[in-house]
């Protein structure tokens, strides 16, 4: 089933690369125009060419702004004042860090760059989707919220924010026809992975899938797939989510993370 979503703008957090890339290509693919936004012009640009090598003749903009910054999201709504669908995707990576040497600053740091992002942009953004009677407002989290791992507390601590932030918001949407989701997302190969997982290979020609389904299985034991996952793979469910076909889903976080997570609801 190819799910269509023509003439929507389509604003993706930190989407030069990773995931947000990648959901700025799937939306694009949909028929959206898609706005790119980071902080480097120089890797926004190399962005925007490779989506339209991927997706041909597709819409797209883009803004620089430091979006973990108050003054960066305000130029972003300056600058792109309509929006039919964000995808807050904008979080600082994972890295492992022991609790008793985390300082405040970096605590800080995450908090700044991983959950303040998303309430801007939507405060920035929600109104006018009320307004207008339609919108989607998405949250890409991981399973870090939920399944945590005491190696990098501050991650785990923005991504369960970003939940409870979504669920608040969708609550004040209501029936306005603007639907709030969040997703909690397993090991994808990001660029991002794909380095963790090089540097840990054994031997260079050690197949990397391979490589990484064996260190899923040991950090996530209950990972009922055992495997890391393909961009694509998360980006069908973003797509679905911003999608006409999901308005009776709102204030959920819908999971797409190989079975790690335990819980039945």
């Amino acid at each position: 089933m190819k799910i269509e979503i023509p003439g929507k703008t389509a604003i993706i957090t930190g989407s030069s690369a990773g995931l947000g890339w990648g959901s700025a290509a799937a939306l694009a693919a949909a028929g959206s125009t898609v706005v790119l936004t980071g902080r480097y012009a120089e890797k926004l640009q190399a962005a925007k060419e490779r989506l339209l090598q991927a997706v041909p003749g597709a819409s797209v903009r883009l803004h620089v702004a430091d979006l973990t910054t108050a003054a960066g999201c305000s130029s972003l709504v300056e600058a792109e004042p309509s929006c039919d669908i964000l995808v807050n995707s904008l979080a600082k990576n994972w890295t492992p860090k022991d609790f008793f040497n985390t300082p405040d600053e970096e605590w800080e740091t995450s908090f700044q760059a991983s959950v303040m992002p998303g309430v801007r942009c939507t405060r920035g953004y929600l109104r006018q989707m009320m307004d207008r009677g339609w919108g989607r407002v998405l949250f890409l989290s991981s399973v870090e919220a939920v399944h945590v791992n005491p190696d990098s507390l501050d991650y785990a601590f923005t991504r369960a924010a970003v939940l409870n932030l979504s669920r608040g918001l969708a609550k004040i949407a209501g029936a306005s026809g603007v639907t709030v989701n969040s997703m909690l997302i397993g090991v994808t190969m990001t660029e991002g992975t794909e380095s963790v997982l090089r540097a840990m290979l054994p031997t260079p020609d050690t197949d990397l899938y391979t490589f990484g389904a064996a260190a899923v299985k040991q950090r996530y034991p209950t990972s009922v797939d055992g495997r890391v996952h393909t961009v694509e793979e998360v980006t069908n469910l973003v797509v679905y989510l911003c999608s006409e076909l999901s308005s009776a889903m709102t204030g959920g976080t819908f999971r797409v993370d190989g079975g790690i997570v335990e819980n039945l609801v």
